[in-house]
């Protein structure tokens, strides 16, 4: 049976951002929270949403959201992130990028610092600094994953080894309750790690909607990050974990 077009409406909603919410949505079309709560188990019944207390979010356990869909999802709040993000990178400085949508956007923020020296896996961000012609860009070389523009792989962990950065930006796919950054490519993730460690600071951009995704593979505990720029509040049970960690938790302003 096709998707109504209300039902259509929402998918492509939480396409955007990645979550929906019961009240959100029933104020936006006009009809009662138990239609769309009839709607949400319908999409979810379908395989296109997994529902979640209040609403639903975009289906995601073993496979990744597409990457053109992930660039879309929370279009603002990646660019708010990005924009607070490059605030805290001083210029004259050498950092990592990894791959991601959010990190792409830190590029692009990044524009305007002087004297950077950027080395990434992520074939975007070069692309994007390389309109810089006060910023250095060194691409860590490996296998290409076309679909995102990645270098994932033995030969890029070790092209890591070979540097020492003051910063490390990093992205993640899911963000769990018990402070947990997962992914879904055992590649991406060994690199992800290589960085954390060949680096002297650490910062990871995610935003609020990786709190209801979920990713098999762990790259590290906010525990192991110096900062985390979001665009929302966590959790208070996870806002207490990084107090205790010293995690400090800089929140975008749109």
């Amino acid at each position: 049976m096709a998707l109504s077009f209300r039902q259509s409406e929402i998918l492509d909603i939480a396409r955007a951002e990645g979550r929906v919410g019961v009240e959100d949505l029933a104020q936006r079309f006009g009809v009662t929270l138990q239609t769309i709560r009839r709607d949400l188990g319908e999409l979810a019944e379908r395989g296109k949403l997994d529902r979640v207390h209040g609403g639903a979010v975009l289906r995601a356990g073993v496979v990744n959201i597409a990457y053109e869909e992930r660039r879309l999802m929370n279009a603002d709040a990646k660019a708010a992130i990005a924009r607070a993000c490059a605030a805290t990178i001083p210029e004259n400085s050498s950092l990592f990028l990894n791959i991601g949508t959010t990190t792409e956007a830190v590029a692009r923020a990044l524009l305007g610092h002087r004297n950077l020296t950027v080395v990434t896996n992520n074939l975007n961000v070069a692309n994007i600094l390389a309109a810089s012609e006060s910023c250095d860009v060194i691409v860590a070389g490996g296998v290409l994953r076309r679909s995102d523009g990645g270098l994932v792989g033995d030969l890029t962990t070790e092209a890591i080894t070979h540097f020492k950065v003051d910063h490390a930006i990093i992205g993640t796919s899911a963000l769990d309750q018990e402070g947990d950054l997962l992914d879904f490519d055992p590649q991406e993730v060994r690199v992800s790690r290589a960085i954390l460690r060949q680096a002297r600071a650490s910062c990871l951009v995610a935003d609020a909607s990786k709190l209801d995704r979920r990713a098999p593979v762990r790259i590290a505990s906010l525990f192991d990050i110096g900062r985390v720029v979001t665009d929302k509040a966590f959790p208070d049970e996870l806002a207490r974990k990084c107090r205790e960690w010293k995690t400090d938790v800089i929140l975008a302003c749109g």
